[in-house]
């Protein structure tokens, strides 16, 4: 069983999927942050949300209004009825948010990253009954972000959610922030029954992107979204250009189809489980072929070996990416997938040629040595 608290059990009247997050990147004034939570009442939002510490990667940015913004969020509760959330990365944060009654917390990407800095957060959250939000580190490190859930479960906290905001990479992206789905998929395998949000904003980092990155999201069995929204977005003092106005959130909301994790429908089952059963016998044929590609790449080590050549062949591996891509992509697959697969083939074949020549070293210290 899982240890995590479905949303359907957070208390905030969300019945339905996907759970939806929305509000400005930065609560400016109160007049913003009012007007934009009463155009978001009718648009379905089940939790409004404002950034009341801004932690910018620069001094002289906007960095919030702290304390006075908390007030704003205690009207928007009052005149909308919808539940608040801020994020919070210091004790000081947490106590002030429980001062105003907000409802839900969460930790920030920036915060994420620190374990030192999480720790200090959960010793601060024990025996306080609130729902916690986790963002993704900085940086695509899963087990950083599984780190960072197990210190604030440990503190006792139930109800803990996973958001996926996307990875700094250095890379050139289309993306704001990479979204390395790999990682959720593996995190929602390794925390089963953890609710997974998916954050459009911040991985696209532009609103003309943010419909694809969350119909994939729902595709993939995410439990809600956090989209920001502002009501004047071009007069916003942060991240302008990926919050949308309530009605285009409305809008976005409107065109995704929401998918069933499966069907009544027994024809349908049974053609699906039919193409299952032909992806098992393909995957059982992949494996034989990686294991005796495997076992050439250890004959390939023992050859080089006794002719003393060098395991790493640059030429060769640049040749393998350069026709193994061609024909992949002749054969629909993307290029980044096959750049993966091979990549690890590659390391693979690696570690079967030097444990192979490892062998043969022993083998012929052995051979040298005198009987004893």
């Amino acid at each position: 069983m899982s240890v995590f608290t479905s949303l359907t059990n957070w208390d905030l009247g969300f019945q339905t999927r996907p759970f939806l997050i929305s509000g400005p990147c930065g609560a400016e004034t109160h007049e913003q942050v009012l007007k934009t939570a009463i155009q978001l009442k009718s648009k379905g939002v089940h939790l409004f949300r404002a950034g009341i510490w801004k932690p910018r990667t620069r001094p002289g940015s906007f960095e919030g209004m702290g304390e006075e913004a908390l007030k704003w969020l205690q009207e928007v509760k009052q005149e909308t009825g919808i539940p608040v959330t801020v994020e919070v990365a210091s004790p000081t944060h947490i106590e002030l948010a429980l001062k105003y009654n907000v409802d839900v917390l969460w930790l920030g990407a920036r915060t994420t990253v620190n374990p030192f800095l999480v720790q200090e957060l959960a010793s601060s959250l024990k025996g306080v009954n609130i729902p916690v939000m986790i963002k993704n580190p900085v940086n695509p490190d899963l087990a950083l972000w599984i780190g960072a859930i197990e210190r604030i479960s440990k503190a006792g906290i139930e109800k803990i959610a996973a958001i996926h905001r996307g990875f700094s990479s250095y890379e050139n992206s289309t993306y704001r922030n990479k979204p390395n789905w790999e990682i959720p998929i593996e995190l929602r395998r390794l925390l089963p029954g953890i609710p997974l949000i998916c954050d459009p904003s911040h991985i696209c980092g532009n609103t003309f992107m943010q419909q694809y990155v969350a119909q994939f999201a729902l595709d993939m069995q995410y439990d809600g979204l956090m989209i920001e929204s502002h009501y004047k977005p071009a007069e916003a003092l942060s991240d302008a250009k990926q919050q949308f106005t309530p009605d285009e959130l409305g809008d976005l909301i409107s065109s995704l189809v929401v998918r069933n994790a499966t069907t009544d429908d027994e024809t349908a089952l049974s053609k699906i489980e039919d193409m299952r059963d032909q992806i098992d016998e393909l995957d059982d044929q992949i494996v034989t072929l990686l294991a005796e590609r495997m076992r050439v790449a250890r004959l390939i080590g023992e050859y080089k070996f006794h002719h003393h050549i060098a395991i790493l062949q640059p030429e060769r591996w640049e040749e393998i990416i350069r026709t193994r891509t061609i024909n992949g992509v002749d054969k629909k697959l993307t290029e980044e997938f096959i750049l993966t697969l091979y990549t690890m083939i590659h390391k693979e074949s690696i570690y079967q040629q030097t444990q192979q020549m490892e062998a043969e070293k022993k083998s012929d210290t052995l051979q040298q040595e005198p009987n004893s």
